[in-house]
């Protein structure tokens, strides 16, 4: 634990803008946790190129357009160091460092893995990269020694092998380098997209935190409701319809049991439900979208913002990588 504080360190892809979901399902989290602990957020850009390899073409667009979408999210500079990943060139080191000692069967058993190659088509994943990213993921981690990672539950089985990756290291070199990160769970286990599946890039059915409002009404217009209600006044069941779970997340609890009793008699119909929602959602985007067209005026200031996390990063990266390399004797040689 570095200070006072202890250390927490997630990271997200820049795969273009942000939805909902990662609002949700992250950020919001993120955004608390930056009070009460040391947190390092990183762009992950070589995570993207695990799968994007052939295409990078949008990754400097895109660290911006996340960072951006970070900061007008309430993400604090002051608070939280913000970086890019390849900016700290100690990650790469670590990784391959760990690769050293991590076993190929832990890689080939993590569950993700085998789900990823099935959900993503059309492109070559037979590389050491895609296999390897966990290893990645464990050296981001590793690198500024992080007590705790906010993530899904869907992360845990990568948590878990970072974990085993720091028993297997501290053991083979006979030293507690590194510290077993805990798990910090979201509060949003799922955010569910306009067709109920899980909010995804992969399955278009995403809300952008920073879309236009007239996007984000025909978004919310295209939402799937509960296909038992043919006419406007047919009771609904809200247990089953997307716009309510919507409701039950952005609308206030009076206003919320009145929608859910409403619809259950089949006294509103699923256009103006559909229309309290979109006011609803817009009303709380608004304060992130006028950070957001500031920051847009001047993205100097991001990129300002992301050196100065650089620094802040690599001077822990730093030290810790020199400690690694003196348990594994790297260390060199003292020219006198």
């Amino acid at each position: 634990m570095q200070g006072e504080k202890g250390v927490i360190f997630s990271g997200m892809r820049p795969t273009g803008r942000l939805h909902l979901g990662n609002l949700l399902g992250a950020l919001e989290n993120w955004i608390r946790l930056q009070d009460d602990y040391k947190c390092y957020y990183c762009i992950v850009d070589w995570h993207a190129m695990t799968t994007d390899y052939e295409n990078p073409s949008r990754i400097n667009e895109n660290v911006l357009e996340m960072a951006m979408d970070w900061l007008s999210c309430g993400m604090d500079p002051e608070k939280a160091v913000i970086f890019r990943q390849s900016d700290v060139k100690e990650h790469a080191e670590l990784h391959l460092l760990l690769s050293m000692v991590t076993p190929l069967s832990w890689l080939e058993r993590c569950p993700t893995y085998k789900d990823q190659l099935q959900q993503i088509e059309g492109r070559n994943l037979a590389t050491y990269g895609f296999i390897g990213y966990p290893v990645l993921q464990a050296a981001d981690i590793l690198l500024y020694k992080a007590d705790a990672v906010p993530v899904g539950e869907d992360q845990d089985a990568h948590l878990e092998l970072s974990r085993e990756i720091v028993r297997r290291f501290n053991h083979i070199y006979g030293k507690k380098v590194f510290p077993e990160p805990k798990t910090l769970h979201n509060q949003y286990k799922i955010v569910l997209g306009l067709d109920r599946r899980k909010m995804s890039k992969s399955y278009n059915n995403t809300i952008e935190i920073a879309g236009k409002p007239e996007e984000i009404r025909q978004k919310i217009r295209m939402m799937i409701t509960d296909p038992g209600r043919i006419r406007k006044d047919d009771p609904g069941n809200p247990s089953i319809c997307s716009v309510f779970a919507f409701h039950q997340i952005f609308n206030t609890e009076p206003a919320l049991a009145e929608i859910e009793e409403s619809c259950a008699r089949g006294t509103i119909g699923c256009v103006a439900c559909k229309d309290n929602l979109s006011k609803v959602l817009l009303e709380y985007l608004e304060p992130i979208h006028k950070r957001r067209r500031e920051l847009e005026k001047n993205p100097g200031r991001v990129k300002e913002i992301l050196e100065d996390g650089r620094q802040k990063a690599l001077q822990v990266a730093r030290k810790t990588m020199e400690e690694v390399r003196t348990v594994m004797g790297l260390q060199g040689f003292t020219v006198k």
